[in-house]
C-alpha cells in the first residue's frame, strides 16, 4: 500500500501542483500601488503583507519537504526586494515547492521543529496556498477558480486535515473560531473556509474574522 498517497489517491506534491495552478492567474492580477493596502479576510494582513506572508510560507516550506531547519521568525518584504517582478518570482517558488514536495520521501516520516508527519506539514502548506490565494481573490475583486464542488481533491483533502489539526490551530490563535454557514446551500469549498475561521462570503469593507 502506497501510504504516501492522500485520501483522494493524490499525493501532496500533486494536489499542491493543482493549487499552484489555481492560484497562479490570481498573482498574475494582483495590482500595484496603494491597492497592495486594501483589506482581505484575513484579520492581520492587507494585501502587501498576505502576499509576503505567502512568499515566504512558501520558501521555508521548501526546506520542511528536504528535512530541513525552517525559520519564521521574520518575514522578509518580498515586494521590495523583487519590485518589478514579484509576482513571477513568487509562481517560479511556488513551482520550486511542488517540486520539493514530489521528492522521494518528501511526504513520508516527520520534519519540522515539532517532529509532525510530514504529510500533515504538507497539507499546512497546501492549505495556505489555497486559502490565502482566495483571500487575495476576494481582496482584489478576482474569482478564485474552483474544482468540482463537492469532490476536488485538494478541498476533500484539506477538510480532513483541517478537522484534525482545528482544534490545536485555534487555540494557538492560527484559525479563527469557524464561521456558521447553511450546510445544505454551502459548497464543500465554502464551507472549508468557514471552517478556517472565513466568511466564505466575506467582501471587502466587512469586519475580518479570520486570523490565519
Amino acid at each position: 500500500m502506497d501510504t504516501s498517497r492522500t485520501p483522494s489517491g493524490l499525493r501532496i506534491s500533486e494536489l499542491l501542483a493543482l493549487a499552484v495552478e489555481r492560484a497562479a492567474p490570481v498573482v498574475r492580477a494582483l495590482p500595484d500601488g496603494d491597492r497592495l493596502g486594501a483589506p482581505t479576510p484575513c484579520a492581520d494582513y492587507d494585501v502587501r503583507a498576505l502576499v509576503n506572508h505567502l512568499f515566504h510560507v512558501v520558501v521555508q516550506f521548501q526546506e520542511l519537504a528536504a528535512k530541513r531547519d525552517s525559520d519564521f521568525s521574520e518575514t522578509p518584504d518580498r515586494l521590495a526586494e523583487h519590485v518589478d517582478d514579484w509576482r513571477e518570482r513568487l509562481l517560479e517558488e511556488a513551482d520550486e515547492l511542488v517540486a520539493a514536495w514530489g521528492e522521494p520521501g518528501a511526504d513520508e516520516g516527520t520534519t519540522g521543529a515539532m517532529d509532525m508527519p510530514a504529510e500533515t506539514v504538507g497539507c499546512m502548506v497546501l492549505l495556505d496556498l489555497t486559502v490565502h490565494a482566495w483571500d487575495l481573490a476576494r481582496a482584489t475583486g478576482q474569482e478564485y477558480a474552483q474544482g468540482d464542488p463537492e469532490g476536488d481533491p485538494v478541498v476533500v483533502r484539506l477538510t480532513a486535515a483541517v478537522e484534525g489539526m482545528a482544534p490545536m490551530a485555534r487555540k494557538m490563535g492560527v484559525f479563527g473560531e469557524a464561521v456558521p454557514v447553511d450546510e445544505s446551500r454551502a459548497s464543500a469549498f465554502e464551507r472549508l473556509l468557514a471552517a478556517t475561521g472565513r466568511d466564505p462570503y466575506w467582501m471587502p469593507g466587512q469586519v475580518r474574522a479570520s486570523r490565519e
